[in-house]
């Protein structure tokens, strides 16, 4: 078996990679192990000063890494820097805070002394998507790494190249051999790697569907997980809200990255007094976009993912529109390439509302007022993230605890960063990656007990 990098915007195939043999595998368990076992009794002093060399190595090599982004996902290459300096960034946000995060506990009780210490596991399996290729994976190994565990990578088949390329820059920034690796392997051979004694535990960001598999079989071999999952997040606008801001935040939060975000804003819950108002600011904004060559710089959203992704959403938005739904800008297919669409009169029971669409499709929903607005923002299986927009602060405080997800943005659009949490409720997921609570989620919380 080879897996295949194929240029999106013209279909182009830039490289084949063979598949691991099960000797492979076997053989990057064995260097992962025993990485673990050096990187546990290196100094936390020590792993920090290779992080730092890995978070200079992506800031020195952006272009490269950003091309490669781009040949092998379509996001445009000023979309992949942002992406690939982010990285970066969190490596050195890491080293500066990760000493505190590890520090013991200290619990009184009724023991001289006791307190929970937080010690690495060994490997951890990462499955992760193409639509943050370097992202999605530098922000769970780094404070994983940081900490003392290892990673194997398996990723999506279409970002082979940049799994590998990763890899490359854990190998040069002098961690281990066996720190970080990319397994060449396909889904339905991983359940042997998950049940493998060696792996500690296992995080997938992804789709439902794919997140209800792995945890499956990771409950199967008692292994931990994390998994963030689908989005249909609601970006509520209230009629009090900052509107002009609201319409080029939503614009942004829908369209980046080709709509291809688990917390992308696929919702926008309006109420009806300004309805008709922000509809046209934000089909002026959309019909201004340019949806083209992802290495042109006047491009604002290159191709999708995949023609089959495309195909899909397409799927949706004609479906929606026999239901009711009215296409107010682009929706034109042609390959990979997607134009920037707008839906409006969407209503729940469409598949647009219904279904989570991962592309560059927005769709307006009427409220009659806030309340109405919260509980269509709830009606969904998913619970990732959620933007609320409105003058009142207290209200938007308020308001704020009556929505299912994992976060709520408030006057702003909804984002990962390094110091704050990030993770999903519901269909979404459970666990949560970066700030504090990522850096435990794989480690052993162990309490000690001086008597």
């Amino acid at each position: 078996m080879t897996f295949k990098s194929i240029y999106p915007y013209t279909q182009e195939t830039i490289a084949e990679y063979p598949a691991h043999t099960k000797e492979e595998l076997e053989k990057k368990l064995q260097q992962g192990w025993k990485a673990f076992a050096a990187l546990k009794q290196a100094t936390l002093e020590q792993r920090s000063e290779w992080m730092v060399k890995a978070a200079t190595l992506l800031k020195d090599q952006v272009t490269e890494h950003a091309t490669l982004i781009t040949r092998e996902m379509g996001k445009t290459l000023k979309e992949a820097k942002a992406e690939v300096l982010k990285c970066a960034a969190t490596a050195e946000y890491y080293t500066a805070n990760i000493g505190a995060m590890l520090q013991p506990r200290i619990i009184p009780s009724d023991a001289k002394k006791s307190y929970a210490a937080f010690e690495p596991k060994g490997i951890v399996l990462a499955i992760m998507p193409w639509n943050f290729p370097y992202w999605q994976v530098f922000r769970f190994a780094i404070p994983n790494i940081l900490a003392g565990n290892t990673v194997v990578l398996k990723h999506a088949s279409n970002v082979s190249g940049c799994g590998l390329a990763m890899e490359k820059v854990f190998r040069e920034a002098g961690f281990p051999e066996g720190t970080f690796q990319a397994l060449l392997v396909s889904s339905k051979d991983i359940e042997p790697i998950i049940g493998d004694n060696r792996i500690q535990g296992v995080t997938i960001t992804g789709s439902t569907p794919a997140g209800m598999s792995v945890a499956q079989l990771a409950g199967k071999y008692i292994k931990k997980t994390v998994l963030e999952l689908g989005g249909s997040d609601p970006f509520i606008v209230l009629k009090d809200a900052n509107l002009a801001e609201a319409a080029k935040t939503a614009v942004k939060a829908r369209m980046q990255n080709a709509g291809q975000s688990c917390i992308a804003a696929k919702r926008w819950i309006v109420d009806k007094a300004i309805a008709d108002d922000f509809t046209q600011q934000v089909q002026s904004l959309i019909t201004s976009l340019k949806q083209g060559d992802p290495f042109a710089a006047d491009t604002d959203t290159g191709p999708m993912a995949r023609p089959d992704l495309a195909e899909e959403l397409g799927r949706q938005m004609d479906k929606s529109i026999e239901q009711g739904a009215q296409l107010l800008a682009g929706g034109e297919q042609d390959g990979c390439n997607f134009t920037p669409a707008l839906l409006t009169g969407v209503q729940p029971g469409m598949a647009a509302f219904e279904e989570e669409t991962f592309g560059p499709l927005a769709t307006i929903i009427t409220a009659n007022d806030e309340g109405a607005a919260i509980r269509l923002a709830n009606q969904t299986p998913f619970g990732l993230g959620a933007s609320l927009w409105t003058k009142d602060i207290e209200k938007a405080a308020r308001l704020a605890t009556l929505i299912d997800s994992g976060n709520v943005f408030i006057n702003a659009m909804v984002r990962s960063d390094a110091r704050l949490p990030f993770g999903g409720v519901k269909l979404s997921g459970h666990g949560r990656e970066l700030s504090l609570e990522g850096v435990h989620e794989f480690l052993n919380i162990k309490t000690v007990y001086i008597q």
